[in-house]
C-alpha cells in the first residue's frame, strides 16, 4: 500500500514561508522545529503548518508541485493559503 504524498507551506514567527513534501505533514512539521530537518527552521525559528495540498499520487507529482509552488511570486503563495488558489 503507498502513501499519499502532500505539499506543504509552513511559516516561521516573521511571515517566511517554507515549502516541503511529506507524506506525514505534522511528523514533517515536529522534526523541523526539534531541529531535525531544513536549516531554513534552524535559522527562522519555529514553524507552523498554513498549507497542505490534496493527495497527490506519488513523490514525483509532489516534487513537481513543490518546484511549482516555489516558483511562485509570495503574493501568489499568499493567495494559495487563504483558499483564492487551488
Amino acid at each position: 500500500m503507498s502513501s499519499s504524498w502532500f505539499v506543504y507551506i509552513a511559516s516561521s514567527a516573521a511571515g517566511k514561508l517554507y515549502i516541503g513534501i511529506s507524506t506525514d505533514t505534522d511528523r514533517r512539521l515536529k522534526e523541523h522545529n526539534a531541529g531535525r530537518g531544513a536549516r531554513f527552521a534552524l535559522q527562522n525559528g519555529p514553524l507552523h503548518l498554513v498549507y497542505v495540498s490534496p493527495p497527490l499520487e506519488n513523490q514525483s507529482a509532489a516534487r513537481k508541485r513543490e518546484i511549482e509552488l516555489k516558483s511562485w511570486p509570495r503574493p501568489k503563495k499568499l493567495r494559495l493559503i487563504s483558499g483564492e488558489l487551488i
